[in-house]
């Protein structure tokens, strides 16, 4: 089953948010010329803010489910402006599982590039955990 596809802006605002919630003040995530100077094309969402909004997605698809695991390898880079935002896209295939377990394949790109390599979940919903 096709999910809907979910679409999420990050801006710098958010970067310095979830530095300060998650305690992660790398400087890549905030400052162009760091970023640059470390090879990166300049500052780059945190690889687990972009796990959590796949995790959002998820969530949103699923309200009140368990969420049993969330993985993936982060493969690409998301870069940030410093004016306005990027978008990432998330969207699923879920397939239904034994034991009331939905599995669901994540595809998680910006720009029409993978960021997040392998990206899965698997949920039970309520009714299953009844």
């Amino acid at each position: 089953m096709s999910l809907p596809t979910r679409t999420f802006t990050i801006t710098r605002a958010d970067l310095v948010r979830y530095a300060e919630a998650s305690g992660d003040p790398n400087p890549i995530h905030q400052d162009d010329e760091v970023a640059r100077s470390v090879g990166l094309p300049g500052v780059i969402a945190h690889g687990m803010y972009t796990m959590a909004l796949a995790a959002r997605a998820v969530s949103e698809w699923f309200p009140g489910a368990e969420v049993v695991s969330l993985g993936c390898k982060f493969t690409n880079p998301v870069v940030v402006p410093a004016e306005g935002g990027v978008d990432i896209e998330v969207a699923g295939e879920a397939k239904q599982a034994e034991d009331g377990l939905t599995a669901v394949a994540l595809t998680v790109t910006c720009g029409g590039q993978k960021v997040l390599g392998m990206p899965r979940a698997v949920v039970r919903e309520a009714a299953a955990r009844a």
